[in-house]
């Protein structure tokens, strides 16, 4: 494909920018369908005259129909949107970032997606669509899974499409004081319902005393059940999230925020906070896995994207045993960015 994309380039450059305006179209009124072209043309902040032109390429060509209500993807757009993405991917030279990220941070493999989830929730939903077509490859026989929480975690649950009514999903950690629908018990129920498969519940906050756990973990038989599944888990799936703004998620207090500051954190996953060289320098009080439990898991999915979380994301990598990172081209820019920079600093 690099050479029909080198020849493009030689000989119509001018294909690739439309190429990637229909593509950006096309997976758009796939996740916001039936929808209007007024309240696309916003989304894509492109002018209604410009749209409606792309958009009528696409219904010729079979790859959108209208309705009353708005526009949809056909069958045919949707069975053509995987192959166009690899071809976006392959002009933006995605490929070789994938190669030279997952070469640089030790990783089987890499997903770079077309995007920035920071400013685009169907970028978001891609991420999603990935990472979860991607676990669907593995659930097999009586797979245990622990997912964590997290709005990119509930994005993964949500598009799970394969069955399997042998898994096991189970929360990788006690829960954070957030959204329902973002809790890992809550991403671990939708999962599960969405393959077909079971769950359990763990039902411990974060931030508890030593003595409180020590007592739960001695007394609820229901918690120590949880704990003992997690501890045989196949598979872990789980987000990143920058220190700021978990710090706030969890009311940290001001005193404890400016430790993690000054120790350098920028990046958390599964309650512990991670450094750009790796260090774990903070681990919040809760019953589950650790990044350093990672290391006796066969398959560890980490899922998070955006520019604003690349620092975030490498501190995290950096900091525990991963094989794959599902994540979009504007974090991954920003981690080539800042390797470099660690290289040459």
């Amino acid at each position: 494909m690099r050479n029909v994309i080198e020849l493009q380039r030689k000989i119509a450059p001018e294909l690739a920018e439309i190429i990637e305006c229909r593509y950006e179209v096309l997976r758009h009124i796939r996740y916001a369908q039936p929808v209007g072209r007024r309240a696309l043309a916003a989304q894509l902040a492109m002018s209604e005259r410009t749209l409606r032109a792309q958009v009528e390429f696409l219904r010729e060509a079979g790859l959108v129909h209208f309705s009353p209500l708005g526009m949809e993807v056909s069958e045919a757009g949707a069975a053509l949107l995987p192959d166009l993405t690899e071809y976006v991917k392959a002009l933006r030279g995605i490929a070789v970032q994938e190669e030279e990220l997952a070469k640089r941070l030790g990783l089987k493999r890499v997903l770079i997606l077309p995007g920035d989830a920071d400013c685009d929730e169907t970028a978001k939903r891609e991420l999603g669509r990935a990472a979860a077509n991607f676990l669907g490859e593995f659930l097999v026989d009586e797979k245990i899974v622990a997912v964590s929480g997290g709005s990119m975690m509930a994005a993964v649950a949500d598009q799970m499409a394969v069955k399997a009514p042998g898994v096991l999903v189970v929360p990788a950690r006690g829960g954070l004081g957030d959204r329902l629908e973002y809790q890992a018990n809550s991403v671990a129920a939708v999962m599960a319902q969405r393959v077909g498969g079971s769950y359990r519940q763990l039902y411990v906050p974060d931030s508890l005393s030593e003595e409180t756990l020590a007592g739960i973990l001695a007394e609820d038989d229901q918690v120590k059940a949880v704990v003992n599944i997690l501890q045989r888990a196949d598979i872990v799936v789980h987000g990143v999230g920058e220190m700021t703004k978990m710090a706030q998620r969890r009311r940290m207090k001001e005193s404890q925020f400016k430790k993690l500051t000054d120790s350098g954190a920028v990046g958390e996953a599964l309650g512990q906070y991670c450094a750009l060289d790796g260090r774990v320098v903070y681990v919040t009080k809760s019953v589950g896995l650790l990044l350093h439990d990672l290391s006796g898991i066969s398959l560890v999915i980490a899922v998070a994207g955006g520019a604003s979380k690349a620092e975030a994301i490498l501190a995290v990598m950096r900091a525990g045993r991963q094989h794959v990172l599902v994540t979009d081209e504007a974090a991954a820019r920003g981690m080539l960015q800042k390797l470099d920079e660690l290289d040459a600093g």
